[in-house]
């Protein structure tokens, strides 16, 4: 294969205007399984938008990989299209190929099908825009330079591909589709035999926590499981070392119950070793479940406990990168703040962050509810959101069987689906901070959700699902999911689902630099930023609080900041100015969570 060339003017020309050889995120990007040697692909590379797949003579010129070429951020400011490809080049340097090593290329996510070429081989595939993917590049690198390249396609809103709220042609509550590498690029050189996977969960009625370590060679009847020593700490205090066999389920009892929670966060560190390879990672100590109030209502509890959730609806785009923030750091900001305003937790809305994003919530204390990547043919809107939204009940009349009606009535696309919901609970199961899947908003693609719903239940009996958010219920999970931005609230408790407000507010209020934007999109105007605090101190004082006496468990208002033309958020979209009022915001978020522990009276276990 082919290697583009450089034109002298436009390499020089980005050279002068790159303001030097600053890297993106040199953070390691996978905390929950780190090792101390890796190298950071992140950076300048070469890039071409052609019409055909083959590799062109010539780049474009560069952009700057983790952003795609959509954004500010990259350089480059160009929309891929369906049927055009994006070409990406850079070389890396390894200092010695040895036998025994394994040499690993991670990307943390690329939109939306990529082939991976190494030294003009083909090194592997990927298909899903949201999903981390690892190749084995060990038969293709050598000692000394090495040429890597990436050819990518997007079809972005034109396929059953996952998509999340993107489109071609953005607007209102849909956003500018973006392509290519959107998250950190790494490889690492490990020994022939090392840990693949690790996952941790905690059981804090027995005070154990069960432990599995995947390693890359299987084991066979002829040959034993590798052995993988253990430590776990504290705070930099050690409570156990112990052994066990990679591959089988491994039960520790924990000598010190610290519980994770947003008030305390707690985290146990955890070393493994198996071989030469070394690994660090973490692990807490936290339960969700739900149970029967005094009331006989169903309650969400934290680690035993009634633990109402104040929520954030956060879609996770930024005006410089669209799905890639400015700077880790930058992601941990946004957790602060709303934490500041009095949240417990952030509804990660149709899109799957960066890993450090989880890292993040897990160390600072956020409780997180995660959304599945809808995608699936156009969306009928007069179906899914005129028809649930003026008539209510029409929600609860339909089968998501009829998959026409809900854009799914590709097969593949429901595979896919399936394959990508499976994937996602492998990725990041190994975040405490997460303690709810939400399978479907609003029928976006919505199918088949009861046998779904037992499907993650099979995967992971540790968290909450939440089936269907908004409407189109049918009747499975753990949540009743209500949408309502127009109508007084008035819960109707269940038996045994939880009830749970999983979007509100919507208030549209222009701020800053953005007071003059032409578009303004939102579903209750403010004339000011009075008015916004005004609107939420009665959303909060007349229809949350009531409803915790009728079993209100979780809120999530929309949103977190401003996203293009939508500005309902507390923040402003350049996250530079906070629009409520913070202390007002801080007050009635403690009179909720006092209101929830005074009503959430308790009488049972989940089993009776």
């Amino acid at each position: 294969m082919k290697r583009m060339e450089i034109p002298i003017k436009q390499a020089a020309r980005e050279e002068d205007s790159s303001g030097g050889s600053r890297v993106p995120f040199p953070e390691y990007p996978r905390p929950a399984m780190m090792r101390s040697d890796w190298m950071n692909l992140n950076g300048r590379w070469a890039y071409a938008i052609t019409e055909k797949p083959d590799i062109p003579a010539r780049a474009d010129g560069y952009i700057l990989v983790p952003y795609s070429p959509e954004t500010r951020a990259s350089g480059v400011e160009r929309q891929l299209l369906p049927g055009q490809y994006l070409h990406y080049q850079r070389t890396f340097h390894l200092e010695e190929v040895r036998e025994g090593e394994r040499t690993l290329l991670h990307f943390g996510a690329v939109d939306q099908e990529c082939r991976v070429f190494v030294n003009g081989r083909e090194a592997g595939s990927h298909t899903g825009g949201y999903l981390p993917f690892t190749l084995d590049i060990t038969g293709l690198v050598r000692t000394g330079e090495n040429l890597l390249q990436v050819c990518v396609q997007d079809l972005s809103d034109t396929s059953y591909h996952a998509r999340g709220k993107q489109r071609l042609a953005p607007g209102g509550m849909w956003y500018t589709a973006q392509s290519g590498i959107w998250q950190s690029v790494w490889l690492e050189q490990v020994p022939d035999l090392y840990i693949r996977y690790v996952r941790v969960r905690a059981d804090i009625d027995r005070r154990r926590a069960y432990i599995r370590v995947t390693a890359s060679q299987k084991e066979t009847p002829q040959k034993e499981a590798p052995l993988v020593g253990a430590v776990v700490s504290f705070r930099g205090r050690i409570l156990l070392e112990t052994t066990f066999p990679a591959g089988k389920n491994v039960s520790l009892e924990i000598p010190e119950m610290h519980l994770w929670s947003p008030e305390e966060p707690n985290q146990y560190d955890l070393t493994l070793q198996m071989g030469e390879d070394c690994v660090s990672s973490y692990f807490a100590m936290r339960k969700i479940h739900v149970e029967k109030s005094g009331k006989g209502i169903p309650v969400i509890c934290l680690n035993n406990e009634p633990y109402f959730q104040s929520g954030v609806l956060d879609q996770g785009y930024w005006p410089e990168g669209l799905y890639t923030p400015p700077s880790d750091e930058a992601m941990a900001r946004d957790i602060r703040r709303m934490k500041e305003l009095g949240f417990t937790m952030l509804r990660k809305h149709i899109k799957i962050e960066p890993d450090r994003w989880y890292y993040h919530c897990d160390r600072l204390g956020m409780l997180v509810w995660q959304d599945m990547v809808c995608g699936g043919d156009p969306y009928r809107s007069w179906f899914v959101t005129y028809m649930p939204n003026l008539l209510p009940v029409t929600g609860k009349l339909f089968s998501d069987r009829h998959y026409g009606l809900f854009g799914r009535k590709n097969p593949e696309g429901r595979r896919e689906f399936t394959r990508e919901v499976r994937e996602t609970v492998a990725a990041l199961c190994v975040h405490p901070c997460i303690v709810t899947w939400v399978l479907f908003n609003e029928g976006w693609g919505q199918f088949d959700a009861e046998s779904l719903t037992a499907y993650v239940r099979k995967l992971d009996k540790s968290r909450l699902i939440d089936s269907t958010s908004g409407w189109f219920d049918q009747g499975c999970g753990d949540m009743n999911s209500i949408h309502n931005y127009w109508r007084p609230l008035r819960m109707k408790p269940e038996k045994k689902r939880a009830g749970v407000l999983s979007e509100c507010g919507g208030f549209a209020c222009a701020a800053g630099g953005e007071a003059g934007a032409q578009k303004v999109y939102g579903y209750r105007f403010c004339r000011d930023e009075q008015d916004f605090t005004d609107r939420i101190v009665r959303l909060w004082s007349r229809q949350l609080l009531p409803n915790v006496q009728s079993g209100l468990c979780a809120s999530v208002f929309t949103q977190l900041s401003d996203v293009e033309d939508e500005k309902n958020g507390l923040l402003d979209f350049q996250r530079q100015h906070v629009k409520v009022n913070e202390e007002t915001m801080r007050f009635w978020n403690r009179k909720l969570a006092e209101a929830y522990r005074s009503c959430a009276g308790r009488s049972g276990s989940e089993d009776e």
